[in-house]
């Protein structure tokens, strides 16, 4: 939903308002989960920004936003819908370079770094649908399973060991950045005062929540509930 430079996209026509009226019907059965606190793709920087719009949505939910993203759509809905108080961004951006091996004189395996990069979703039957011909809530299903997040930490880092020039660690030290800004994403959530009491609802792209997944899966500061406890 929105402008997104991520390499792989989902269309979504976010100015559509039959869609619109999909977006907030899945707010509304998220809000069943009735969180206090959203966390949202966007840098902390610009949270007071997020806080003053988000309070103007809830005092008119009829608002137009010009080029809406997850947040206006979803996030903002989701909070008015439940009474959340508080939505923070816990975004960091870095660059990373996923085209490492297609750069280089590859002396690892570029046999397997080329066959694997040419159609990632080949190596996955069990995930390798056409998203697009699937209903928002069929693909919000589809991005969330465990299998799905498991393909995109691999292809986005793990697959990147495979290229690298003689002596040299191209593909790894590419693939640590990208661990490297999840890890600070990861710290962004930290820095905010959490009680027991507090729920929390994350909305970000597919392979930050791949790796906020396993992260989280270890840290016994925090309890997973089952997304699909909700997105049914």
């Amino acid at each position: 939903m929105g402008f997104t430079n991520d390499a792989n996209k989902t269309e979504f026509d976010e100015h559509d308002r039959k869609n619109q009226e999909r977006v907030h019907k899945i707010a509304e059965m998220l809000s069943e989960f009735d969180p206090t606190v959203i966390l949202v793709e966007q840098e902390p920087q610009y949270n007071k920004q997020i806080q003053k719009e988000y309070k103007s949505y809830v005092e008119n939910p009829d608002t137009v936003f010009t080029n809406p993203s997850e947040i206006e759509l979803l996030a903002y809905e989701l909070g008015r819908l439940s009474g959340t108080e508080r939505i923070y961004g816990i975004d960091h951006k870095m660059g990373y370079n996923y085209r490492i091996g297609h750069e280089i004189n590859n002396t690892v395996d570029p046999e397997w770094y080329n066959r694997y990069y040419k159609d990632p979703l080949k190596h996955y039957p069990s995930v390798d649908l056409k998203r697009d011909s699937l209903s928002l809530l069929k693909k919000l299903q589809y991005t969330n399973r465990d299998r799905y997040l498991d393909f995109l930490i691999a292809a986005n880092t793990d697959m990147l060991t495979h290229a690298g020039t003689d002596g040299n660690f191209e593909g790894a030290d590419e693939a640590a950045k990208y661990y490297k800004r999840n890890l600070r994403m990861y710290l962004n959530m930290n820095r905010i005062d959490l009680t027991k009491e507090d729920r929390v609802f994350i909305l970000m792209g597919a392979s930050h929540t791949a790796f906020f997944r396993d992260f989280m899966s270890r840290d016994p500061k925090y309890r997973m509930v089952n997304t699909f406890d909700y997105l049914k």
